[in-house]
């Protein structure tokens, strides 16, 4: 079976490149390499550099052979969505329309979507389940919600079977080193805390140390790339099998506060990790973590590597190159 993956040379990209190949798939990778870089591409891989707004490219790459599409290509800085918006709407919106009516086309019916915990909004409740209400407050996660509300379109009326992966906090790095570069821009916790250790940035500042959690700093659910990349594979089984439609949260129902991770990095690296406690920002929750048991009930899938040591261990390998 061959699989198209969109953003494929990105961060994540990457990483689920190297799971489906280790899994005996054949690869194609579809980037604009704007996020990626070429050199994050297995050789086992084969690549198109093309753009999801472009249907010209899309055609071209869906006409040879394309069994199915992971589809990872999206900006996703939720803070950068709400100052401009019609970057995420292009992109997000129209990029991922494209894709399915080109899919629609060349009669490609499988395909796993890389959405996000963000379309849930603020937490009423936790854990996080995939019943939770779905209330954006940033407008990223609302085109991921406007993209999940298609697929099921487009599974009615076309026929097209899909895994929907609401992804909690990512980060880590292949414990082999096969992925070389860092990821673009990151705006997380912990490739920020990376950078403070490896001397890239000077110090950090931790937003708001007031809430209701155990110091006082924010907690969140952190998911190592490598686990999230096993449930693409596995997802892409379940459609394949069962023909039905599927959305999971991908996380691991524990949560580590913004100190934890400072302390955690500093046992790992051996370096300090110099911060300042600033006031919060809007929006922020005092804690975010969620459930997986749908995802363990229906994929049999665990996460294995993410441990906050493990996480930042295999960060800090590639990050203390710098």
């Amino acid at each position: 079976m061959r699989i198209l993956v969109t953003g494929g040379a990105g961060y994540i990209g990457s990483h689920v490149v190297l799971a489906l190949l280790d899994a005996g798939y054949k690869v194609t990778v579809f980037d604009d390499l704007s996020l990626g870089f070429k050199s994050n591409v297995d050789k086992r891989a084969d690549f198109i550099q093309g753009s999801t707004l472009s249907e010209s490219d899309l055609n071209q790459a869906l006409s040879q052979g394309i069994d199915g599409v992971i589809h990872l290509a999206a900006f996703k800085a939720a803070g950068e969505s709400m100052t401009n918006p019609e970057k995420y709407s292009t992109n997000n919106m129209t990029g991922t329309l494209n894709l399915l009516n080109a899919m629609t086309k060349a009669n490609v019916k499988r395909i796993i979507f890389s959405s996000t915990a963000a379309v849930y909004g603020y937490p009423e409740y936790l854990p996080v389940d995939e019943n939770h209400p779905l209330q954006p407050i940033n407008y990223y996660g609302y085109t991921k919600l406007m993209v999940e509300e298609t697929l099921n379109w487009y599974s009615e009326l076309k026929g097209i079977s899909f895994a929907a992966l609401r992804y909690f906090n990512a980060a880590g790095y292949d414990a082999d080193g096969r992925v070389p570069n860092k990821e673009k821009n990151p705006a997380n916790l912990l490739p920020i805390v990376m950078e403070v250790a490896s001397g890239m940035r000077e110090s950090m500042l931790v937003f708001g140390n007031d809430y209701k959690t155990n110091d006082g700093t924010g907690v969140r659910d952190y998911i190592h790339v490598t686990d999230l990349a096993d449930a693409h594979v596995k997802a892409l089984e379940y459609i394949d099998e069962k023909e039905e439609n599927l959305t999971v949260n991908l996380a691991t129902g524990v949560g580590y506060s913004v100190l934890d991770v400072i302390k955690s990095a500093e046992k790992v690296t051996g370096k300090k990790v110099p911060y300042h406690i600033v006031d919060r920002r809007p929006g922020d929750p005092d804690e975010l973590i969620a459930i997986s048991t749908k995802a363990g009930d229906l994929l049999g899938w665990d996460a294995k590597h993410s441990h906050i040591d493990t996480l930042l261990k295999t960060m800090w390998t590639l990050y203390k190159k710098d």
